[in-house]
């Protein structure tokens, strides 16, 4: 019973995640609105809220430093789309020198705005609200505040397109069998991680628990898979979450620079009299975060085949809810892939109930003050 609790106290999120998407469903059931688990909207899920997965990652990591955020990622969003409408539309720039272009645009953001919070001191609220300020206003000359599109077909299949077979039967062998891969990968490495701390004596969870999670993993795996497959099939777009997702976690939790990660965010003073560079971690957190505020800007002008200097409005808002949301506080945590996945919910379960734009900002904002609240009483109850 222990164990059971403990399971429930560490996935919390989880569960919450799945009371809000039932009661989501059983909303829009009632009201004639379809269902959440219809194929289409479960494509669509994922090609609107892509975005967030990655801008997540990213923030998670400026979190982890302690409690820092980045309030410019939705205006580099903006600046690296007009880039690149500009180089790929109006210029017809080979598109993958483009896209080069487009993620060093991202890097060199990182790197000024880095050093003034790395290596000047400056608070890193004070240098993103200023590039969240010159960024958008950048975007806006750039596209002399007008709109560029379309986008060539060969840029666009990169993060639109679908992976697929000729026909429907195809399309959905396809996508099971892809699903079943990932589930059989996932379970081999996870028991491959526990035989292997128990073999340097660590401590290791129960092995029919390990299993009944990788169980319920892959059902959920699988049934996202055959839904997919019965609409257009897997989206491109969803191994790039899938392969920013996998690195970032494998650098957060199974790397010497992910660890001082947490150990900045832990305790700054300590970390630098261990000798760790500081500076230099909270450097690379905001270069990187530029870098996938690039790699989200690509994402978002394939989706709406155009680059407008609103781009990535509010963007920022959501990244931090997504981190916090799924448990991210600002002393270290994970959970900010969850925590994309609630707001995606949360956005699409409201947007096809025609809930009011103004009403779905005041619930996204209490929802992301109780669950602050919620990570803060956790912790106290379980320091005392």
């Amino acid at each position: 019973m222990n164990k059971v609790k403990a399971a429930m106290k560490k996935n919390t999120m989880l569960f919450v995640l799945v009371i809000v998407t039932v009661l989501f469903q059983i909303l829009i059931t009632i009201n004639g609105k379809g269902s959440m688990f219809a194929p289409t909207n479960v494509s669509n899920l994922i090609m609107q809220n892509s975005y967030v997965v990655i801008l997540a990652t990213g923030m998670l990591l400026c979190i982890l430093t302690g409690g820092n955020i980045d309030l410019s990622v939705g205006s580099i969003v903006a600046l690296v789309g007009a880039v690149s409408g500009i180089l790929i539309v109006n210029m017809q720039v080979n598109i993958y020198v483009a896209m080069i272009a487009c993620l060093a645009v991202g890097l060199a953001i990182g790197i000024w705005q880095g050093f003034w919070i790395a290596y000047m001191n400056i608070p890193p609220f004070l240098v993103t609200l200023s590039g969240m300020l010159v960024w958008r206003g950048l975007a806006t000359v750039l596209l002399n505040g007008t709109t560029i599109s379309p986008y060539p077909d060969n840029y666009l299949k990169y993060f639109t397109s679908y992976i697929s077979g000729g026909d429907a039967n195809s399309t959905l062998i396809i996508s099971l069998v892809i699903g079943a891969v990932c589930c059989v990968v996932m379970f081999a490495i996870s028991l491959y991680a526990q035989a292997k701390k128990r073999r340097k004596g660590y401590e290791t969870g129960n092995t029919t628990m390990l299993i009944i999670k990788q169980a319920i993993i892959a059902v959920v795996i699988m049934a996202a898979c055959y839904l997919l497959g019965k609409n257009k099939g897997i989206p491109v777009v969803l191994i790039l979450l899938a392969i920013v997702v996998l690195v970032y976690d494998y650098l957060t939790t199974r790397t010497v620079p992910g660890r001082h990660l947490y150990a900045l965010g832990g305790n700054a003073k300590a970390t630098q009299l261990s000798g760790i560079d500081t500076r230099k971690i909270m450097f690379g957190a905001y270069v990187n975060m530029a870098f996938l505020s690039a790699v989200a800007a690509l994402v978002c002008v394939a989706r709406f085949n155009s680059a407008a200097p609103s781009a990535g409005t509010n963007y920022e808002m959501d990244a931090i809810g997504a981190c916090f949301i799924g448990g991210a506080s600002a002393y270290g945590g994970t959970g900010a892939v969850i925590g994309a996945i609630f707001m995606g919910i949360l956005n699409n379960g409201m947007s096809i109930l025609g809930i009011d734009a103004n009403w779905q900002k005041m619930i996204k904002g209490l929802v992301l003050l109780f669950a602050v609240v919620f990570d803060v009483v956790s912790k106290k109850r379980s320091k005392s």
